[in-house]
Formats: C-alpha cells, sequence, structure tokens
C-alpha cells in the first residue's frame, strides 16, 4: 500500500520554482578524510560549516602575508596572498570540541566559489538560552508572517538555499535553527526503487522540520523518475531538485530532496520498511522458476 503524502501539487510547484537558479557551490561530506580546499591567490574563497569554529595553521601559513583567515558564524574567509602547496590544517568546533581536517593548496586561477562541508549525523545540542531565544524569534516571524509564503516553501527555500547558494544569497528567515539528526548515513525512503538516501542536514522552524536528504542512484544501466508518491513516511511537503536521478555511471547520478515533516524530524516520520507487493513477489518467484 503506497503511503499518502500530505502535500498539494501546487506547493510542490511552487516551491519548484524557487530551486530553478543554479548556483555553483562546491559540496563536501566530511567522513573522517581530509578536504582538499584550493584557494585562488589573491581572492577570497569561503569555506561554509555552519559551525562555530577555530583553526589551527601550521607555521608556513601562519604568516598574514601568506594567508589571511578569518572565521565569523560558521563560514571561514581565506584569501591566499601567494601561492603555497598543500598543507594539512585543523578545524575545531568550539562547542563540541571536533575537529575536522582540511589541505588547503593556493594556486593561481583556483576557483572561488563557496565550498560548503556537510557533516551527517550532526549530534550537537542546542543550549537552553539559544533554545529560548530562538522561540522568541519564531513568535516574532510568526505574527510578521501573514503576507509571506507558506511555512513550507520559505523552509525548503532556506535549506536549498543554505546548502547550494552562496553565503552572500541567502535569504534570512528569522527564528529558523539548526537541528540535530538522529538518523544512519542511509535511510530507507522510497518504495520498491534501488535508490540510496543519506540524510545532510536539518532546520526547524515553528513546529515544521526541512531535513535535505541525497540520493543518489547506484544502477548503472537505468534513470529513475522521482515521484513523492514512492516515498515511504508521512511528510507535509516533498520537493525534489530534479524530476529524475540518472544512471550511476552519468554526472546526474545524484539530487537532492527536501521533506518536510511535522512534530519531529525525519526519523519520526519515515517508516520502518517497504514492504514487498504481493504481485512482486509472485514475479519474482516466476523468473526464479524459469
Amino acid at each position: 500500500m503506497v503511503p499518502f503524502l500530505r502535500v498539494s501539487l501546487s506547493t510542490l510547484f511552487v516551491v519548484a520554482s524557487i530551486l530553478t537558479p543554479a548556483y555553483a557551490v562546491e559540496i563536501h561530506h566530511w567522513e573522517r578524510k581530509p578536504i582538499p580546499v584550493d584557494l585562488p591567490v589573491g581572492e577570497e574563497r569561503i569555506v561554509l560549516i555552519d559551525r562555530n569554529v577555530r583553526i589551527g595553521l601550521p607555521a608556513e601559513l601562519a604568516d598574514p602575508e601568506v594567508l589571511r583567515v578569518q572565521s565569523v558564524g560558521g563560514a571561514l574567509y581565506l584569501m591566499a596572498k601567494q601561492a603555497f602547496e598543500t598543507q594539512r590544517v585543523q578545524v575545531q568546533d568550539i562547542e563540541s570540541g571536533q575537529i575536522f581536517l582540511i589541505d588547503l593548496a593556493a594556486t593561481e586561477g583556483a576557483s572561488a566559489e563557496d565550498l560548503r562541508i556537510v557533516v551527517s549525523g550532526d549530534q550537537s545540542v542546542t543550549s537552553a538560552a539559544d533554545k529560548k531565544k530562538s522561540a522568541n524569534e519564531e513568535g516574532a516571524s510568526s505574527t510578521d508572517a501573514s503576507n509571506a509564503p507558506p511555512l513550507p516553501v520559505r523552509l525548503t527555500r532556506y535549506a536549498a538555499q543554505t546548502l547550494y547558494a552562496p553565503l552572500r544569497t541567502v535569504a534570512p528567515l528569522p527564528g529558523v535553527r539548526r537541528v540535530p539528526m538522529r538518523l544512519s548515513k542511509k535511510v530507507p525512503l522510497f518504495w520498491e526503487l534501488p535508490l540510496q538516501a543519506r540524510p545532510l542536514a536539518a532546520w526547524r522552524l515553528d513546529g515544521l522540520t526541512v531535513t535535505a536528504v541525497e540520493i543518489t542512484n547506484p544502477d548503472p544501466n537505468r534513470e529513475f523518475g522521482l515521484d513523492p508518491r514512492r516515498l515511504q513516511g508521512e511528510f507535509v511537503a516533498a520537493t525534489f531538485m530534479h524530476p529524475s536521478v540518472g544512471p550511476s555511471t552519468s554526472e546526474y547520478a545524484q539530487t537532492t530532496v527536501f521533506l518536510i515533516t511535522r512534530g519531529g524530524g525525519l526519523e519520526k516520520a519515515l517508516y520502518p520498511a517497504a514492504p514487498k507487493r504481493q504481485g512482486a513477489e509472485t514475479k519474482e518467484t516466476t523468473d526464479a522458476e524459469k
């Protein structure tokens, strides 16, 4: 039985329209492997981590005449004054103490586009003071939202821009806050499709949570259309960045879906497993007998 998805087509079309512009943002997932970051000489590059961090530089890069470093609001602003070979740098989350490793190098002509580091399964805890402040901001935002688009649309737009747009272009959403995801690296998201789903990040506002989930097609021969009716879970809205996902051998083998849930995160909305349909089981038995 296909689950009932509480989302109107009009909402999907409205949300899809705000995701149309393409932004060049390089995305890396922290999986305990050093992340390469190439800097253009003489031009600033922003590395987004969404955490308050401090950076430890080796002696070769500690000279401000070689590298300028600023850390503000979960973003690192890096400018190489001259070219240098790859150097290992430690970045530490001030609140949790977690350390990330990046390999910095500076060359002429390197990309200056923003780079985002995504930490899967974020277990950071918001302090009581931050929670109270966020609650007050949420109340204020609710009062002024009468003329704004529906909240699922605003949450989806915020999540998409935060992940894929340059920091300077992200439209503010008062009261929204990032929340931890208590999920494994892969979640059962689709009925009867071999697609892999990995949660990236989640944000919450006024009782709704948006979770960005990366979709990957491991099949080298088939392309799959993405239909919200194939999602196994209870969702307020679901928005795919692309209508389909290509074979694993193509450059279109990955996309992202933004899932809106009410009263909790994605871990509470997902069904535990997708049962096989009786017809599918009969077909598999017949094929095996042949």
